[in-house]
């Protein structure tokens, strides 16, 4: 055995923190030597109840149990009532289950694909997304996202996807040929920066793809499951789509995604085109129904709105006191940035150093992305650590210590 530079025989593809968990509670975590850490991370929006939420840990712990894995060569009753409550509560009639959003937008654009070729237009098959955007790591969702950052040094890119400016319908417009299928795009970009896709924008894109028989297919992966205040971003547009890829926050923290569509866009899926050797099994519908027992309460979401409220007002006001640390406050529910004035790489070590996890994104951003069972309590206090942060990275904040110490 050969030993790394690094020490480690894990590839060496991340750039990790300097820091390893023992364990979580709620919306903290601990440290291996016992500090405790404000998580406002969120295993990047995938622990949407917290750390050891017990009604996850029981669903979990009963039916590791019972029976883990059976493949998708039997019927799976858990899929089916995970799948159904999905069908329910959303615009979907169908719903295939994968292990992670990545998988989730790969059979989105099969979907989409076949959906054409069983109709008898097997010649359109592009797909039409959009610059910041973020899909994933595979060779084709690294196509779809169009960055060159995670394109390059990966042979030719994955034929079948042109990248068009964000929030431009010109160019959406001028960008559709006879070979274009469907346009994809997040409700809300969160590795392109929190930025925000306006309802307008979303219609329009909507009233495109009626017009010329394209799918409109939303990526919610991150955006999903009670994030923004509704169960799935979209309704709070009013715009329905096609086809959605989910994952993240329907696994609170255990690796489960999904393809959602209609019925007509699904039509060309039939059996023997696309499969899953792990997708749905028994543990991870085990965990995703506990999930959406929780997030499905009444006034579960209807406290999100009020919790995220509370919490982007109190940015605001370090945003106001502190404009050269923080220019803006961007997102929608519990998916907020702080859009940064120095390198968000300083701002969020700043973060780290007082205890609260934070992730950064595009455009210069801090993403926060907590629980959405934080406390009142917990809002106040990790808004506290990050007005401390804010306060030590300013030059009014060196000031106002140094007025102090005078």
């Amino acid at each position: 055995m050969t030993v790394s530079a690094t020490g480690s025989a894990l590839y060496n593809t991340f750039a990790r923190a300097p820091l390893a968990f023992e364990r979580g509670e709620g919306t903290w975590l601990i440290s291996v030597d016992g500090e405790r850490y404000l998580d406002f991370a969120g295993g990047i929006a995938v622990n949407s109840l917290g750390h050891s939420h017990p009604h996850l840990v029981q669903a979990l712990t009963d039916q590791a149990g019972k029976l883990w894995h059976t493949s998708n060569l039997y019927e799976v009753p858990q899929q089916e009532k995970l799948a159904e409550r999905l069908a329910a509560a959303t615009f979907a009639d169908r719903v295939f289950f994968t292990n992670s959003g990545a998988e989730a937008l790969e059979c989105a654009i099969k979907t989409a694909r076949r959906y054409h070729y069983a109709k008898g237009d097997g010649a359109k098959f592009r797909i039409l997304t959009f610059e910041g955007a973020f899909h994933g790591r595979t060779l084709a969702t690294i196509a779809a996202g169009g960055q060159a950052k995670y394109i390059e040094g990966f042979g030719p890119k994955v034929d079948g996807f042109d990248q068009v400016p964000f929030n431009d319908i010109a160019a959406v417009k001028a960008a559709i040929t006879p070979e274009t299928a469907a346009i994809l795009i997040e409700p809300l970009q969160g590795e392109g920066g929190i930025r925000l896709a306006p309802a307008s924008f979303l219609n329009e894109l909507r009233a495109i793809c009626d017009e010329q028989d394209l799918l409109l297919i939303f990526d919610e992966v991150q955006t999903g499951i009670g994030r923004t205040g509704k169960l799935f971003a979209y309704e709070r547009s009013g715009v329905t789509p096609d086809i959605m890829a989910i994952a993240k926050g329907i696994g609170g923290g255990f690796p489960v995604g999904a393809c959602l569509a209609s019925e007509d866009a699904a039509s060309g899926m039939v059996p023997g085109v696309h499969g899953t050797t792990f997708g749905g099994n028994q543990l991870a519908m085990a965990v995703g129904n506990a999930v959406l027992d929780v997030v499905l309460e009444d006034g579960f979401l209807d406290d999100v709105v009020r919790k995220a409220n509370a919490m982007k007002q109190g940015l605001a006001e370090i945003a106001d006191t502190y404009p050269d640390v923080v220019e803006d406050i961007r997102g929608d529910g519990l998916m907020l940035g702080l859009k940064c004035k120095m390198p968000n790489t300083v701002v969020n070590a700043k973060l780290r150093d007082e205890h609260l996890l934070a992730v950064p994104a595009g455009d210069n951003v801090v993403r926060l992305l907590p629980p959405l069972t934080l406390t009142d309590e917990e809002i106040r206090d990790g808004v506290e650590r990050i007005r401390r942060a804010a306060q030590g990275l300013s030059q009014r904040g060196l000031s106002q210590a140094n007025g102090s110490a005078a």
